[in-house]
């Protein structure tokens, strides 16, 4: 890994206009390879889903605790996740004692009911609030196709042409998280955080986030450097399971929030990722296998049962 000072900056014309990519590929495996992290602009999702997620999730954490609560985080990781009822205890990167500072209404795949044979299959939890649920498809269905858009170009990256890897995303995992960051008080401790230094777990991870800042990239030498917001920009980051697709090409780079503006924050990060079913294991053409083989679902399942409240309750029950 190079260490760094900036974040760099992909223009996706080509990609969301149908030109070619051999020179988007090339910047995408330099700022993956080096970085991990990466804005994109010209990411094809309309202004006004973006401005209405926003606006969607300030709605939802303005409503009473009890209506939130009413539909509090469930086994299959949907619903309202309160604060301090989450924590990065999984981080080899800090001391993490404290639950991070953050609530958030979590949204994934749409399914009729809970299929026992797949984890975390089910139905999502909508709270009372006209339009909301509407507006998180919608922003789900362009982040989807965006998400598609660039696993194609990370294959292409890597020099890695697997339809089978690619078929795993014909009916991907999805998280829509809509977060809120209150002002951390000025007295607040080194080590509480609005999120915890840590890595993401799946593949892809694509954040629009609001004015305030907050998320802080750390460099190979363990420095911290910000990721302040870019107008009509996503930020892109890798995530555990790409990183071992890509046998190591592809870095998942260690991240974290600290909302010391005295602002609220609001970030909807969205993720993208295989079936839960799918074997994670270093693709063809990319290498002496550095990664022994896993099951998405049964690292999925440690993750959450290690950080999350209601995962722990579920397992103990």
């Amino acid at each position: 890994m190079t260490e760094f000072t900036d974040i760099p900056v992909l223009d996706l014309a080509p990609l969301t206009e149908g030109r070619n990519t051999d020179a988007l590929a090339r910047d995408f495996a330099r700022a993956y390879g080096e970085t991990g992290f990466g804005y994109v602009v010209n990411h094809g999702v309309p202004e006004d889903l973006c401005q209405g997620i926003f606006e969607t999730s300030r709605r939802f954490h303005a409503l009473p605790m009890a209506a939130k609560q009413a539909i509090a985080v469930n086994s299959n990781h949907r619903g309202y996740i309160a604060i301090n009822t989450s924590t990065d205890v999984t981080t080899d990167l800090a001391e993490v004692t404290k639950p991070n500072q953050s609530a958030s209404f979590m949204m994934m795949r749409e399914d009729a009911a809970h299929d026992p044979a797949v984890y975390l299959s089910g139905p999502n939890q909508w709270p009372d609030l006209p339009g909301f649920r509407e507006t998180c498809e919608a922003y789900a269905e362009a982040m989807s196709s965006l998400g598609h858009r660039l696993m194609r170009l990370a294959l292409q990256a890597i020099g890695v042409d697997d339809r089978t890897i690619l078929s795993a995303f014909d009916d991907p995992t999805i998280w829509l998280r809509l977060l809120h960051y209150p002002p951390m008080p000025p007295q607040a401790p080194q080590d509480l955080y609005g999120s915890a230094p840590h890595k993401d777990f799946g593949c892809l991870t694509l954040l629009a986030q609001d004015d305030v800042g907050g998320l802080q990239v750390m460099t190979p030498s363990g420095q911290w450097v910000d990721a302040p917001p870019m107008k009509g920009a996503f930020v892109v980051n890798v995530g555990d399971m790409l990183h071992r697709m890509s046998n190591g090409r592809l870095l998942s780079t260690p991240h974290r929030v600290i909302n010391r503006s005295g602002r609220e924050r609001y970030s909807c990060p969205f993720f993208y990722d295989p079936h839960v079913t799918t074997q994670i294991a270093p693709l063809p053409g990319t290498g002496a296998p550095r990664f022994d083989p896993l099951i998405f679902a049964d690292f999925l399942r440690s993750e959450l049962e290690a950080g999350y409240d209601a995962h722990k309750d579920a397992k103990g029950a």
